[in-house]
């Protein structure tokens, strides 16, 4: 096993991307071990059905110097999962860094994790994150202390190389920014809300709505368990 030792959390109905993006960085820094952990070794899906085969189970796991948790729509479910929540508050005492991608950082506030530090999500689910405790932060990527958080989804590659690059030093993630060759040049101006077209955004929240207004209930739920 490689000095140093990363944990990518799986659940089910999590975002394949916010675990993946970060992954192909992490893979590709010197002396580092990644481990796609669970809750048990079966197949975990994602939000979209591709299926991800845990290395171990969270009862299995070595401490962690780096702990990542994914978002997704399984968010919702996990904001009350005491195993798992209790899994990411030992690990997370610990850990060198403490990580999120999208509205994987929910899951850090739940388990009381991001109490005081600035913190991004997705734009979604950004209004969730002071019911615990952390000052929501709009960036692609928010670096506070040990706790570094992603944005929505793709930003799990932008943050993965700031990671990269506080493990390894900012020449090696340079190197593995530009095997990856990520240059990107979207065909639309339409991955953020502030320059999305009016319509599109509504859209977009209609098609979440649901999901989001139970995120809302459960959230507010789950933040009265934590101990300020």
């Amino acid at each position: 096993m490689g000095s140093i030792v990363i944990g990518m959390i799986l659940y089910p109905q999590f975002t394949h991307l916010d675990l993946t993006g970060p992954f192909e960085v992490f893979g590709r820094i010197p002396g580092a071990s990644v481990l796609a952990l669970s809750a048990t070794l079966d197949p975990v899906t994602s939000d979209t059905g591709l299926k991800v085969l845990p290395d171990q189970t969270f009862a299995e796991s070595p401490p962690l110097d780096v702990l990542c948790v994914p978002g997704g729509p399984g968010v919702n479910r996990m904001l009350e999962d005491p195993t798992f929540l209790e899994f990411l508050r030992v690990q997370g005492a610990q850990a060198r860094y403490v990580t999120s991608v999208c509205s994987g950082s929910l899951l850090l506030g739940a388990a009381g994790l991001l109490k005081g530090y600035r913190a991004s999500s997705h734009w979604m689910s950004m209004e969730f994150l002071p019911l615990f405790g952390a000052i929501a932060t709009d960036a692609r990527v928010v670096v506070d202390r040990n706790r570094v958080t992603g944005g929505g989804v793709t930003a799990g590659i932008d943050f993965g190389l700031v990671l990269a690059a506080a493990l390894a030093g900012e020449d090696t993630a340079k190197r593995i920014q530009l095997m990856l060759e990520y240059d990107p040049g979207p065909p639309f101006d339409s991955g953020s809300p502030k320059r999305a077209d009016p319509a599109v955004v509504a859209a977009v929240r209609e098609q979440g709505a649901r999901y989001l207004d139970e995120r809302r209930t459960i959230a507010m739920r789950a933040a009265t368990r934590i101990e300020f």
